[in-house]
């Protein structure tokens, strides 16, 4: 206990360069933290929304943004595609299920989904409160709408075209909520879904001149997309492969397109870690150059408490202690500094509406943070320390 109480004092003995040491140090890990928790949030975010999902199905456009639209509500649809064709996809023997998916308008910036009860199934969300839809122009609440919205059941509310806010206003029809999901995490907490009937009802009122009119719309009825489930593996060699070439739509795979997209941005993760390293071993150096400068400065105190009895382990474990007390208030403040990092990136770029990212999560990954901290500060120390241990107590007593 003496030899940590001393060490304490000996590290704050320097304030300025002690300081200096720990800044160094936790920006490094601060870094490392970050891009942990985004890597790890982003991760989990995808693993958590493409479960079940083997395949979209959608317009012809650009894969990517058929998954982005389709799976993760982040990117304008590439267009609709016929409802005669998504039912025809139900009969084929390859396909477990199909979740059709209708989107054109949104409420207060969240995105109101036609689609079948089978959608809510599928990523095993529960009521919080009220039943689902049982009529055309019901809607059920995901979680993060409701909180913010303030909804509760039964009351109204009015989309608007598009999916962003700003959009024209369906006045003529208005939505009633029957129902409020609980928290889940998935893609679900930031969506309107309402059946498929709603969203053609909605469009068919505001742009039909007459019934007759009223009648072709319906039976030219679209949908947007649609995720589909296989029945097989094997379906995942054959099955785009029939899309793509026999009929006018395409098969996007979410485990390709996804793995495509992280490749993209590896580049700029990849230069983040970089930077990381750089500080990290400009951390390192300068806790060795201040570790080694007071072994020369304390020469004195060090010959002291080798005629006080001191063995050479004791007075080298005083430099090693040090060290980890750097160690220890780094990794704390890292950790820290890297959760609001996280945290800001989330508020500031509004991803929390995105993939979720910026909660304060805690994964395994992290408690390689504290490790690294240990392991840089034992290694600048490990010199030092030896050069402590080594001289005796008459040289040390002849170089004053």
């Amino acid at each position: 206990m003496k030899t940590i109480v001393f060490s304490w004092r000996y590290l704050w003995s320097r304030p300025l360069a002690a300081a200096l040491n720990l800044l160094l140090l936790s920006l490094g890990l601060a870094s490392i933290t970050f891009l942990l928790l985004v890597g790890h949030q982003i991760n989990s975010a995808f693993e958590r929304d493409l479960a079940g999902i083997d395949v979209v199905v959608g317009a012809k456009g650009s894969p990517m943004q058929l998954i982005l639209s389709g799976v993760f509500q982040l990117d304008v649809p590439t267009g609709n595609v016929p409802l005669a064709a998504i039912k025809a996809l139900q009969l084929h023997p390859q396909v477990a299920e199909v979740i059709p998916i209708s989107m054109g308008d949104s409420f207060r910036g969240f995105r109101i989904v036609g689609t079948t009860p089978d959608y809510i199934s599928h990523y095993e969300a529960k009521l919080a409160q009220g039943a689902l839809w049982e009529a055309p122009m019901q809607a059920v609440l995901g979680a993060r709408v409701a909180r913010e919205s303030g909804f509760k059941i039964g009351d109204t509310f009015t989309g608007t075209h598009g999916l962003a806010p700003g959009g024209h206003a369906h006045g003529q029809s208005p939505y009633t909520v029957t129902g409020i999901l609980a928290p889940n995490g998935s893609v679900l907490d930031r969506l309107v879904l309402t059946p498929l009937e709603s969203v053609w009802q909605v469009h068919e009122t505001d742009t039909a001149l007459d019934d007759d009119d009223r009648k072709v719309m319906q039976d030219e009825r679209e949908v947007t997309l649609a995720l589909i489930q296989y029945k097989t593996p094997l379906a995942a060699v054959t099955f785009p492969r029939f899309i793509n070439t026999s009929t006018e739509m395409q098969a996007a795979a979410p485990a390709l397109e996804i793995t495509r997209l992280l490749s993209m941005v590896g580049v700029g993760i990849d230069v983040l870690r970089a930077l990381a390293g750089v500080l990290l071993l400009t951390a390192a150096l300068s806790v060795f150059i201040a570790l080694w400068g007071a072994v020369r400065e304390r020469r004195a105190d060090l010959a002291l408490l080798r005629m006080l009895g001191a063995p050479p382990r004791k007075v080298a474990g005083l430099l090693l202690c040090e060290a980890l007390w750097l160690a220890l208030l780094a990794s704390m403040l890292g950790v820290l500094a890297g959760q609001g990092l996280t945290a800001l990136l989330g508020w500031a770029l509004q991803l929390e509406q995105s993939v979720l990212l910026g909660a304060l999560s805690w994964p395994v990954e992290l408690a390689g943070v504290p490790a690294l901290a240990l392991g840089v500060a034992l290694a600048s120390a490990l010199l030092p320390a030896w050069e402590a241990y080594r001289v005796s107590v008459f040289e040390l007593l002849q170089s004053r």
